[in-house]
């Protein structure tokens, strides 16, 4: 079976303004068959923020299985028939016959009318070593001179990565910097967990670059595409309780 993987994370923008992963979505490409399950994170923000529960997905310990690709996600992704199909892949940097999983992995899937973004599974290799992409977070709200830096980055242009222990907004956090100094945001919450892992256990072999930027019309979520590479060594990526399926994904 080939199976791809991505997770559903939600943000509570009315108190804490914290990241939860809620959901993941499995993807046998043989079948196909696609299955959605709710993770641990979901109940914690439920706990915490008041999360609801998807229309879609009105049971918290169900497992969802389709032969389509959930509706959910499937909005998520720009319709191939739209004139700007192909400048939408090139923000992305995804080939021609990119397909909706592989757009998913790297867009996000974020839309205004929600709060909700799509991001996939962290693989570790068998060294130990992985690379993943992502697009920068909260650009809007750096210093002036950090967004007018920002309109000079250069694809494979180095990025520094630092550790912030005291953000106000989510307490530990990644932030993304220029050689030159400028801090111009940060990696997604739902990634730091296992981002802080490869910074201080194998701090000589982390690396990120600017794969891409995208001015407007693109939209803003979509701004800078960073992609980090490093080693984790015996950590094991998104096992914590946060990305574990609350049921077992039986037919």
């Amino acid at each position: 079976m080939n199976t791809r993987t991505l997770f559903l994370a939600w943000q509570d923008k009315a108190q804490t303004r914290q990241w939860f992963p809620v959901g993941r979505l499995d993807v046998d490409t043989e079948e196909p068959c696609y299955s959605f399950r709710y993770t641990g994170g979901a109940e914690q923000a439920m706990k915490k923020a008041g999360f609801p529960l998807l229309i879609e997905f009105p049971d918290l310990r169900k497992a969802y299985r389709s032969p389509e690709l959930f509706p959910v996600f499937q909005n998520r992704v720009m319709n191939r028939a739209r004139p700007d199909f192909a400048d939408y892949l090139r923000y992305l940097d995804l080939p021609e016959g990119a397909d909706p999983i592989e757009i998913l992995s790297v867009n996000g899937g974020s839309r205004v009318t929600d709060t909700y973004e799509v991001f996939p599974k962290l693989i570790k290799q068998d060294d130990g070593s992985f690379t993943c992409r992502f697009f920068l977070h909260g650009w809007r709200y750096v210093s002036q001179a950090a967004q007018e830096r920002l309109n000079e980055l250069t694809p494979g242009e180095e990025l520094y990565m630092a550790l912030e222990l005291a953000n106000p907004a989510t307490g530990l956090a990644v932030q993304m910097q220029t050689t030159d100094h400028h801090m111009i945001g940060w990696t997604p919450r739902y990634l730091v967990r296992d981002l802080t892992e490869a910074m201080t256990n194998a701090p000589d072999t982390y690396k990120a670059k600017i794969v891409g930027t995208n001015p407007q019309p693109a939209p803003s979520k979509q701004r800078v595409l960073i992609e980090m590479t490093g080693n984790w060594g015996k950590h094991e990526p998104m096992t914590s309780e946060d990305f574990r399926p609350l049921v077992a994904d039986t037919p």
